[in-house]
């Protein structure tokens, strides 16, 4: 079947089919860092950076009761800090964000995570993603499309930007999906990413959205010597 080409469409109506069919495939969406709060999100977000999720969720339940709140984290001795997280990877630099973040936060917002973008992305370690993250996800603001590894990729796939940048791709994204939408898109495209449209061997015959998506940098899997031979076991012999 020829793949459309999102180029001869209107993009905004690719992004409402795009959207209808990840609405149908994960009705229900949440974040995959556990929280229970903003500020417990603010940490295992800025803890996220490359490193997998399941990975700071197994480390933030020990942080948090060591330190349950940005008060109590601005205290914290560095040593003991880079210990705690060191299973995430880069735990010196994460460590030093973490504390530089608590200490503003209680510098400037009396231990309270702010709720406005510009001054999350003025804390320690603190980025447009992961703002976008925190207002979204622990406040219900939707500022922006948060844009991780996956986003990128499906992005691009599936023809909602031509970008490479995660920048200009959130920008693509606002232009074509309602603000409304923002906040869920970002955790609908994770889960697929996670689930079927993988990097190297994403599972189109099992996507939701095989029928609209054009596919755009996905090249076929060539057969390995293992398929191969099953292949020329089962084919009939010459007579």
């Amino acid at each position: 079947m020829k793949q459309p080409d999102p180029a001869s469409t209107d993009p905004r109506k690719h992004a409402k089919r795009v959207l209808a069919g990840l609405k149908r495939a994960y009705p229900e969406v949440r974040c995959a860092l556990e929280h229970r709060n903003p500020y417990e999100l603010l940490v295992a977000t800025i803890l996220s950076a490359q490193c997998t999720d399941a990975r700071v969720n197994l480390t933030t339940p020990e942080l948090f009761r060591r330190y349950p709140d940005a008060n109590r984290l601005a205290q914290a001795n560095p040593s003991e800090l880079e210990e705690l997280i060191r299973s995430t990877g880069f735990f010196r630099a994460k460590a030093r964000n973490l504390l530089a973040m608590a200490q503003r936060v209680v510098e400037r917002h009396r231990g309270e995570i702010p709720r406005r973008l510009e001054d999350l992305v003025a804390l320690g370690g603190v980025g447009r993603k992961t703002a976008n993250v925190v207002l979204g996800t622990a406040f219900g603001i939707p500022s922006g499309v948060v844009v991780d590894t996956h986003v990128k990729r499906l992005a691009r796939r599936l023809g909602l930007s031509t970008n490479t940048t995660p920048e200009r791709i959130e920008v693509d994204l606002q232009a074509v999906v309602p603000q409304r939408e923002w906040i869920n898109l970002s955790h609908r495209l994770i889960q697929h990413g996670r689930r079927v449209c993988l990097a190297r061997r994403p599972r189109c015959q099992a996507c939701a959205l095989e029928t609209i998506c054009p596919k755009i940098g996905v090249t076929a899997a060539k057969p390995t010597a293992k398929r191969t031979a099953k292949r020329r076991s089962q084919a009939p012999l010459d007579v």
